[in-house]
């Protein structure tokens, strides 16, 4: 066997796995680059757009507080509280205390509501969003707050 047969065959070799490691670096950079930016949010039929509020928000904000001097907010029962959601993907807000009950809205995680009452059987809370919104939430989803 001559050495010039042997060396061939190491220098393959050699070369073959250098492709492969320079191969494997290249697919894992680009699996670590697709896998390192977050997905964008989902849109669902029921949320709201985020881009169009900066031209609507002054002309919405204007009409609410005409609506609240026409009609006071209503003074709230004995024993409500400031609570806030602590369901990481927010409550829907129902218009009876039911599984049943039709959606009205809802809710985001960590948004301030204050919990007007709970259902006889404590399974549900009646909550009044800050534009006055009220309805039901599974109870056990919101946390008192202090004053």
């Amino acid at each position: 066997m001559r050495w010039s047969t042997v060396l061939k065959f190491f220098l393959g070799v050699l070369l073959a796995i250098a492709i492969l490691a320079a191969g494997g670096l290249v697919a894992a950079r680009v699996m670590i680059a697709r896998l390192s930016v977050p997905p964008s949010k989902p849109m669902f039929p029921n949320d709201t757009p985020t881009t169009k509020p900066p031209a609507a928000k002054p002309a919405a904000t204007a009409k609410p507080a005409a609506a609240k001097a026409e009609t006071p907010a209503t003074p709230l029962p004995t024993g409500a509280f400031p609570a806030k959601v602590t369901q990481s993907i927010g409550l829907v807000i129902r218009d009876a205390p039911s599984l049943d009950a039709v959606s009205i809205g809802g809710v985001d995680f960590n948004q301030q509501v204050t919990v007007i009452e709970t259902s006889a059987d404590g399974s549900w809370q009646k909550i009044r969003l800050a534009n006055n919104t009220e309805g039901w939430v599974r109870a056990g989803n919101v946390e008192k707050v202090s004053n």
